[in-house]
């Protein structure tokens, strides 16, 4: 008899989640309910809570109050069905082949399937002429591409990624770009932090804006582009610093 594929891990489901750390709070009772299919794009100014907002999500760190909850469970010990990838990826000493193979063995992947599938993925993300170079040697846009394609062979329902062309000059950050659109069109839910405002317009297909640790709006993105509905996503679109905003309130 056939097993059954799994259930969906989405839709996601925060319920008046709050973060505090030291004395502050972080994220401010946020209600959220994020599904399959559309590019999910994290925008707000500096201490908005977007990063936390990730690691939350991923299940790095557990909310002050409310919950967090996954329409499936994920099997112990099976293969993780969502991922997250850094601003600055975590390399392992090894080589960059070696990366994706270790990565595979972590997962439970049979040793004959590691060869092959960590050849595919360093050929999508275009690092197959430098395998067997030390990862750690790499540049930072060729780390990040590591880091994606480690996280995409496993194919993974739902990748978060925080800031991922941060720091990178432009042609590597349109290469990392192009690379998340190719695992959005494989069919895997991206939810993205980024302050590249020109990288949403391309990337979004919604935008999530936070401001104080507040989920201030939830629009399709070119409405939001274009028709900002709050007072805080107005002048942040324009360049405002949160102070002039609060003192002029």
């Amino acid at each position: 008899m056939a097993s059954r594929p799994p259930s969906s891990l989405l839709p996601l489901v925060l319920d008046d989640v709050s973060f505090a750390a030291r004395g502050r709070t972080i994220l401010d009772r946020v209600n959220l309910t994020l599904e399959r299919g559309v590019r999910t794009v994290v925008l707000g100014p500096n201490g908005a809570g977007k990063s936390v907002l990730l690691r939350v999500m991923h299940g790095l760190i557990s909310p002050t109050s409310g919950s967090v909850r996954w329409s499936a469970r994920e099997a112990p010990g099976a293969p993780r069905r969502q991922a997250m990838v850094f601003q600055r990826p975590v390399m392992f000493r090894r080589s960059v082949m070696g990366n994706l193979r270790f990565a595979l063995e972590v997962a439970g992947v049979p040793r004959a399937e590691r060869g092959g599938r960590a050849e595919a993925a360093l050929d999508r993300v275009g690092l197959s002429g430098i395998a067997h170079q030390p990862a750690r040697v790499l540049s930072g846009g060729e780390q990040q591409r590591l880091a994606l394609a480690r996280a995409w062979m496993l194919a993974p329902e739902v990748l978060f990624l925080d800031e991922p062309t941060a720091n990178l000059d432009p042609g590597s950050a349109r290469a990392i770009e192009a690379i998340v659109q190719a695992i959005h069109d494989a069919g895997t839910k991206i939810v993205m932090v980024t302050h590249n405002l020109g990288q949403a317009r391309r990337l979004a297909d919604e935008i999530l804006f936070l401001h104080g640790g507040r989920l201030c709006e939830r629009s399709a993105a070119a409405d939001f582009f274009h028709r900002p509905a709050t007072a805080e996503a107005a002048a942040y679109l324009e360049g405002e610093l949160p102070w002039r905003l609060t003192a002029a309130a």
